[in-house]
Order: C-alpha cells, then structure tokens, then sequence
C-alpha cells in the first residue's frame, strides 16, 4: 500500500509538471520592446526603410536612368523627386489629358486630366522634407494634403495617398523617420501645372 503511495504522489507530481510545461508553451511569446516597437528592425528607421521599399516609393519619388533592360533607378538621386531644371515631357497634353496618361521617362513627371504633377523631393533636404515636422507628414499622407498644411492644395495622382493613409501611426512615423536620416538631395521640384484645358469654355 505505502508503494502505491508513493507511485501514486510521484504520477501526480510528474503530472502536475507536464500540465505546467504545455501552460507555458501555450503563452505567446513576448518579443523584445525593441522588435515590438520597429517591425522586428533594429531601429525606427530601418523599419522605415523597409516600408518605404516594398511601398514602391522609389517607382516615382526616384528618378531613373534608362538601360537596354528598361528603366533602373539612379542610386545618386534617391528619392529627391523631379530632378529640376529637366524640360517637359514633349506630347500632345491636350490629346493625352483626355485620353489617358503620359509619363516621362525616368517615371518622375505625369501627365492626366489632373495636368501635369512631379514627383516630390523625399530627401532630408530644405528643399525636401528636410524642415518638415512628423505631424506634418502624418497629415500629409492621412488626409492628401500638400506639404502637411490644412488649406493647402492637395496630393496629385499617380501619389497614391489613399491607399498610404492606412499605414498605423508607428509605421508613418518610422517611414518620416527614414526619410529625415536619408542623404540631403537639394533639389527644387516645380510646382504642378493645371491642365491646358484649364479656363477653356
């Protein structure tokens, strides 16, 4: 009877330390605060980094060169917008303005029924978004305002703020993080053109 005992209390203890074990496996595993915090990055702003690639930033925001492959993005102008001082892009606005879209080719100036828009300088430039506050560019990309600023003109297309506007908090403030470490690019980006047919009755 005593080795039953005894059998019996080690079973329950043995027992007790499996239910234990399967209880612990089955809590979440808590991450670092800092891969909380940055998107399993080191840091806000190679978390930024990230996001600002896979969201295809540098499709227009880049200017590129063009090689027998197609078009390639220029490594010495990242993200400093439409280079100025580069003239128009040489269509029929008027035809292309009602029919459809026209792009230069290094993918940094657009052409549509908006007019024409250019693409503007990300870096951390003056001329950029180097004097830029983060709520600024929160307010920017949450509601397609130009430069941040409640009345002034908004966001033009190809800029795809709507769909930008669903990026949390966290991860706009690391993409502004990114931009504000990113190499200043001076660069003055023309204002956008209304359309030709603009006043036209």
């Amino acid at each position: 009877m005593k080795h039953r005992s005894i059998y019996f209390s080690f079973l329950c203890i043995v027992t007790a330390l499996f239910l234990s074990q399967c209880q612990n496996n089955d809590k979440p595993k808590v991450e670092s605060a800092t891969a909380t915090n940055y998107g399993g990055y080191e840091s806000r702003e190679q978390w930024g980094e990230h996001l600002v690639t896979v969201s295809a930033c540098h499709d227009c925001h880049s200017p590129k060169k063009m090689t027998p492959n197609g078009p390639d993005i220029d490594s010495s102008l990242l993200l400093s917008g439409h280079p100025s001082g580069v003239p128009d892009i040489s269509i029929d606005r008027k035809e292309v303005e009602q029919k459809g879209l026209g792009v230069t080719q290094d993918l940094t100036a657009w052409v549509g029924p908006w007019g024409i828009s250019y693409t503007a300088n990300l870096t951390s430039d003056p001329t950029g978004i180097g004097s830029w506050t983060e709520g600024q560019f929160i307010y920017a990309i949450r509601n397609g305002k130009y430069k941040g600023m409640e009345n002034s003109r908004p966001l033009l297309p190809p800029m795809p703020w709507q769909m930008y506007r669903n990026f949390s908090d966290d991860e706009l403030k690391a993409i502004f993080a990114y931009l504000k470490s990113t190499k200043p690019i001076k660069n003055v980006v023309p204002a956008p053109r209304p359309p030709v047919t603009a006043g036209i009755k």
